[in-house]
């Protein structure tokens, strides 16, 4: 009887299955690689870059099948038919089942995203206030976030993953490195790092960093726009808003156009009235004083509520002389904030001690998200000192120097000398170098830098000099009343520390009871089949 003919390609089959393997690792490689970026767990600037290898590992893996069932047809016959078949179907029939309902779950959770919030103070959970505002969003608001690969996005992905998730689809972000992306950063105004830009519709608003109140507030903005003028004052020699110059405020003033504040000079020598519209007048470096009837002008405008935001140089540095300098005067009379008449000579920056680095700050609006994160350089400063508050002024130095530091009052700008500190005539440091004023009857705010120099072009991007600025632009136009959302007090939580009892026998527990467990369950079974032979 003849034996069946043996197929002489079977010793070849064994290629189709390398080839399929290596086709399917392939695929479940990349394929995880799409499913995770479509969960937004990494990202790339082309994900599209992805779907030519997946094309390719998906033809490999099916080209190496199909060669190995035309290679060794018995195999796969035997396969289909016979015991393993069956025991395998059955493998393959759970195996895709489980697959299949977590594939399902996955998706259901991932087009509609809950989170429960199980800690004591709810630290994982949006305002009251917050959760308001994305009710009565009326369009849908984009998130851009630009941050630089030197700052860390965790916190703020989680907070913005937040509002996204109790938007009802009405809040999305994205990330852009404005280092790698300049122009999308250029096109939105931004200056500086961590900071976002909130657009619906044509409006845009931005948060000047990543907390749930900024945020809410500058959604607040975004709901509700209204006309927010600020004044520049000239005709004392300051620095012009347009750039070219040697000194120039143009990139500052961009910035709080990007925020929706309209920007303007004002000269009262000429116009003789602060314009109604105005909610802060700026006095950026002026080099000659202020005249007594412009002052009577200013003083009224913070009277009916405005504010002043005031930058003054050294006199060292100005045309001042031993003229009057009746808003100075004004300041220390009515506020209790004075621009101390010398120079700050900080040590702590052992590059340039004419720079003065802030070093301390105190909790206040204008400061919240500078004290982790920014120092601010103010070049050439002058020392502020502050009074005592009373009933109706309350004033909060903001930014200090370091005990390094002391205020020069003997400068000499034709010496080669480095000046020295004398204890008789200068103050040693710490030194206030900014101030901020509220009158609590008349509702009128001022803001005081003995530098106007930190604001300008060539640095209002160093650290946190735009911060501050903006900040302190923000505060003195009331921005930071447009919401109040409590601050929460965290929960500490102590895991059992040495000195009590329970840590004690936890660690016995965990150390000695349940691995001895384990190694005696394992000598006894050994023991057991031992004796069983």
């Amino acid at each position: 009887m003849a034996g069946k003919k043996k197929n002489p390609y079977i010793k070849y089959a064994f290629i189709g299955l390398i080839v399929a393997s290596f086709g399917c690792v392939s695929t479940g490689l990349i394929g995880a690689a799409k499913l995770l970026l479509g969960m937004k767990m990494f990202t790339l600037e082309t994900p599209e870059i992805l779907n030519l290898p997946l094309q390719i590992s998906v033809g490999v893996l099916v080209i190496g099948l199909a060669a190995y069932a035309i290679l060794s047809p018995d195999s796969v016959r035997r396969f289909f038919t016979g015991r393993q078949a069956r025991y395998g179907s059955n493998s393959l029939i759970l195996t895709l089942a489980v697959l299949g309902i977590i594939f399902v779950a996955n998706y259901l959770v991932f087009n509609n995203p809950k989170s429960w919030d199980l800690t004591a103070d709810k630290s994982n959970t949006l305002s009251d206030q917050s959760l308001q505002i994305l009710a009565t969003l009326p369009e849908k608001v984009t998130a851009t976030a630009f941050y630089t690969s030197s700052l860390d996005t965790s916190s703020a992905e989680e907070l913005l993953l937040k509002f996204k998730t109790n938007s009802k689809g009405k809040f999305d972000y994205s990330f852009v490195n404005p280092d790698t992306n300049p122009v999308a950063a250029r096109e939105a105004g931004i200056t500086g790092d961590g900071k976002v830009m909130l657009q619906m519709g044509e409006t845009k608003e931005i948060a000047s960093f990543v907390t749930e109140e900024e945020l809410a507030r500058t959604m607040i903005r975004l709901i509700s726009p209204e006309a927010r003028a600020v004044y520049f004052l000239q005709g004392h020699g300051e620095p012009g808003l347009d750039g070219g110059g040697e000194l120039s405020y143009s990139i500052a003033k961009s910035t709080l156009e990007s925020k929706n504040y309209t920007v303007n000079t004002l000269n009262l020598l000429s116009s003789k009235t602060v314009p109604e519209d105005a909610l802060v007048v700026i006095i950026a470096g002026p080099k000659k004083p202020v005249s007594a009837q412009e002052l009577t002008q200013l003083k009224k405008f913070v009277n009916e509520g405005g504010s002043l935001f005031v930058m003054q140089d050294p006199r060292f540095f100005t045309e001042f002389g031993d003229a009057p300098d009746p808003l100075g005067a004004y300041l220390t009379n009515e506020w209790g904030i004075t621009l101390d008449n010398d120079i700050v000579i900080d040590y702590e920056n052992s590059q340039n001690p004419f720079q003065a680095l802030s070093s301390q700050y105190n909790s206040h609006p204008i400061t919240q998200n500078l004290t982790q994160n920014y120092i601010v350089i103010l070049p050439q400063a002058s020392s502020v000192s502050v009074g005592e508050s009373t009933e109706t002024i309350i004033l909060t130095p903001l930014i200090s120097t370091t005990d390094q530091s002391w205020g020069e009052t003997q400068l000499d700008l034709g010496s080669n000398e480095f000046p020295t500190f004398d204890p008789a005539a200068d103050t040693q440091g710490p030194l206030s170098l900014a101030v901020a004023g509220e009158n609590t009857e008349t509702k009128g705010r001022v803001v005081v830098f003995g530098n106007s120099l930190f604001a300008t072009d060539e640095i209002f991007d160093a650290y946190g000099n735009g911060n501050i600025f903006i900040n302190s632009v923000d505060w003195a136009a009331e921005q930071e009343d447009l919401l109040n959302i409590p601050i929460r007090e965290t929960t500490q939580r102590v895991f059992l520390p040495p000195t009590q009892p329970g840590f004690l026998v936890l660690v016995v527990v965990v150390v000695f009871v349940i691995p001895g467990m384990v190694v005696f369950a394992g000598v006894y079974s050994w023991f057991s089949r031992r004796k069983r032979g």
